[in-house]
This record gives structure tokens, sequence and C-alpha cells, in this order.
């Protein structure tokens, strides 16, 4: 709790330096410390956008004053034209951009709360100005396909030695079709839904599939296992070709 009221309270004071600074607008929570602070806990971070006058963005992107006179700055990086992430001394880890008003038009992002804002300034800027539309699901066919040809691949990968490219086939892009098949397998539970990232909260969401995780991602030198492993899950739930699966198996034994 005490770290999380801590966040909490480094986000109002970021505000206030805001206001302070005489060229800003209005700061916007984000994620959990945005719309969805059910679920702050002491690992989450703050995720924000500053959002500040015409002709004075580049004047807090380029100098961090106002986030260094909270607390001393022990590490950041510009992880994007328009922000940074960045740790403060205490322990305290930021993600955020800043804009000028006009670019919130084009910027995709989830709604998100006003932690300050200047009195003229409306509410509504808490909210994109074209929600981003819901990502169409792919057909389940399609879907299998990639995975089964993510894991064929792979495993001519593993077998000519490319350990790492054939990792990443088989247990990042095949587990990714995994996690698009979900919904087509298991009834989805409550939680807070990522737009963007579909293996958020995964294990809250399909607690049963999740169980399988662990087969799937098994680790750099446990390719094959892992190809194995979804392989059988795709046939215990889809229509699999013989000939392809015969040809992943065939791959799989040393």
């Amino acid at each position: 709790m005490k770290k999380t009221q801590g966040l909490l309270s480094r986000l109002d004071e970021i505000g206030q330096s805001l206001a302070r600074s005489g060229h800003a607008l209005a700061l916007i929570g984000l994620g959990s410390v945005g719309t969805e602070l059910q679920r702050l806990d002491q690992y989450s971070d703050l995720d924000f956008f500053a959002i500040v006058e015409q002709g004075h963005k580049w004047g807090f992107i380029n100098e961090l004053g106002w986030l260094s006179e909270i607390n001393p700055i022990a590490y950041c990086f510009k992880n994007s034209p328009d922000g940074y992430k960045l740790l403060f001394e205490d322990g305290i880890f930021c993600e955020f951009a800043v804009f000028e008003l006009a670019e919130l038009a084009h910027i995709p992002f989830a709604a998100g709360r006003i932690v300050w804002k200047q009195p003229w300034v409306d509410e509504s800027i808490a909210f994109p100005a074209r929600p981003t539309a819901a990502p169409q699901p792919s057909p389940t066919e399609w879907l299998v396909g990639e995975a089964l040809t993510n894991l064929y691949v792979g495993l001519g990968r593993y077998r000519r030695g490319e350990k790492l490219s054939a990792a990443r086939f088989i247990q990042n892009y095949a587990v990714d079709r995994i996690l698009d098949l979900a919904a087509h397998i298991e009834a989805e539970q409550p939680a807070f839904k990522d737009q963007f990232a579909s293996e958020r909260r995964f294990e809250q969401r399909f607690p049963e599939i999740a169980r399988r995780l662990p087969g799937f991602v098994a680790g750099y030198g446990a390719s094959p296992q892992a190809a194995l492993a979804i392989l059988e899950f795709l046939e215990s739930h889809f229509e699999v070709n013989p000939p392809m699966a015969k040809a992943i198996r065939e791959l799989c034994v040393d």
C-alpha cells in the first residue's frame, strides 16, 4: 500500500511541477495510474502524457528539470521522439511522452485520467480523439496455419544450429498465435485487457491455457520440446493437417 500511495503522490508532484512551469496544460495518467487504478500495485510504474503549450514541447523534452526537481534522476533514456523511460533515485520508474495539444488528435492511446490541468482545458483531452479500433480477429484457420508453420520453420533453424532464431519462431511467434486463439478455446475471465499487448494479464484472463505456458516457453535449448507441446495443444482443439503435423514431429526427433 505504501508503494502505491507513493506512486500516486509522485504523479501529483509531477502535476504540481508542470503547473509551476508556466507552460504546461495538463497531466494525463495512463494505465494503472489512469482509469485502471484498481490494478495499481507495488510493481506498477508511472505512465503519463504531459500536455504543454504550443512551441514548448522540446523545452520539456530536452530539459528534464521539471522532473529532477521532485527527485533526482538515476537513469533515463529517450525511447521515442516524444519522451523517455526514467528511473528516479528512490526507485519510482516512469514512461512518459510530451505532446502539444494539437498532436493528441493523431496519437493512439487508451483513455486516461486527468491528474492536473489548467482550468480552461477541457477534460475530453484524456480520451483519444479517434478511439483506437479494436483489432479484427484473424480467421482461426490462418492462426493455426501460422502457428504450425512457425513451428516447422523454427525447428529447421534449430537443426542447423540457429537456436536463438528457433526459440523466437517456436516460443515467441507460435505462442503469440496461441494467445490469439485463446478466446476460441476458453471463456475469458474478467481482467483489464490491454488492447496493445495480448500477453498482458493473460494468466488472469485465460487461467486454464496459462497452465500450459511453461511447456510452450521451455527455454533456449528446449525448442523441440516446446514445439511438441504446442503441436499437441493445437491438435487437441483444432483440426491440424496430418502431413504438417508429421513433418513437425520428425524435426523434433534427434
